[in-house]
């Protein structure tokens, strides 16, 4: 993998990750763009403890452009983009509408590929890899700045989610604190090894393999399942078998398989509905170890991947128990879910 770091007219950092040496990688940013101006922060919920970002000036983010206006696909004459290259392969670059900034933290888009049409989905196994690579190499930097407590890559896909880029993509965030819902994590983790002296992630996926009925994919080195609570229609847990608190402590055996495993839970969730369904909406969220919990390696790094989705046509909405409560209600059944997206296996 060859890194090459550079900036856009405007300041905000952007790198390149190309699978080869030979990568020119000089063209400058023509826009004149103004200095980016950011209206972040960050509260705290007296009731619930919770922070949340506010960020007004994210109101003015493109919303929708057409294809030929896409900001992300590589720049051509008489048409600038983010991306000052005229083709790429993996690119990262700071949000220049970002919900955390400055000392609040910092958010990061990720460019998949430099086709407009495509999905993740649709990634050979060497693009998902040199993904992997960005995501590895990403989380390394951002955890070294100042005040950073926890680093998500993530992708949004689908209207139904709330993208507003077609643009096959992602983003990172690296948060001045430990998310809520990591810190629930922390506190089962706690609570289950005080009580049993086992590690619960480990149980967990012990628990899943050894019932099999929710089992989706086994590699060599990689399980992935549907949770026995699964929170959301179709969800899919992917674990490495051996315990790692983040992306930078995967071996080699892992990173290989990785791209295999994950390419291939992705086009059977796009085979869920049918051949003439549209691509499912989903969240593809990685889970790594707080940057300074107390002990990372109890902590085992994970993607969760979940629809919307619950049928052709109908959407789960997060109503009045969800929402108000936090109480979820799954109208899939857990081993329904698991047992579709393992017959979709054989369908094209």
């Amino acid at each position: 993998m060859k890194k090459t770091t550079t900036r856009l007219a405007d300041g905000r950092e952007l790198l390149y990750y190309d699978a080869s040496d030979a990568a020119d990688r000089t063209a400058a940013d023509a826009r004149p763009l103004d200095p980016v101006a950011t209206t972040a922060e960050i509260r705290t919920d007296a009731l619930l403890g919770d922070a949340v970002a506010v960020a007004s000036h994210r109101q003015g983010r493109p919303y929708h452009p057409a294809a030929d206006a896409c900001p992300l696909c590589p720049s051509a004459p008489g048409r600038y983009t983010e991306i000052p290259a005229d083709g790429y392969d993996v690119v990262v670059f700071e949000n220049r509408f970002p919900s955390l900034a400055g000392e609040h933290g910092r958010c990061e888009v990720v460019c998949f590929t430099p086709d407009h049409d495509a999905s993740f989905a649709d990634l050979t196994e060497e693009q998902a890899a040199l993904v992997l690579d960005a995501w590895t190499d990403r989380t390394a930097a951002l955890s070294q700045l100042p005040g950073v407590a926890q680093v998500f890559c993530f992708e949004n896909r689908g209207a139904e989610i709330g993208v507003t880029l077609g643009h096959p993509h992602g983003q990172i965030y690296a948060y001045p604190f430990v998310t809520p819902r990591t810190e629930r994590m922390l506190a089962s983790l706690a609570a289950h090894r005080e009580a049993t002296g086992r590690n619960l992630f480990d149980d967990v996926v012990a628990r899943e393999r050894t019932d099999g009925r929710r089992i989706v994919l086994d590699g060599a080195h990689w399980v992935a399942f549907v949770p026995y609570a699964a929170h959301w229609p179709y969800e899919v847990h992917l674990y490495p078998k051996r315990r790692v608190p983040d992306l930078l402590a995967l071996d080699e055996p892992a990173r290989t398989e990785f791209p295999q495993i994950y390419l291939e839970v992705l086009r059977r969730f796009d085979r869920i509905f049918g051949p003439e369904a549209p691509p499912t909406p989903y969240i593809s969220a990685w889970h790594q170890a707080p940057v300074h919990a107390a002990d990372r390696s109890q902590f085992a790094l994970h993607l969760e991947l979940f629809t919307v989705r619950r049928t052709p046509g109908k959407l789960k909405f997060l109503a009045g128990s969800e929402s108000g409560m936090n109480v979820f209600i799954n109208d899939v059944p857990p081993e329904a879910a698991a047992e579709r997206l393992r017959e979709v296996a054989s369908e094209s």
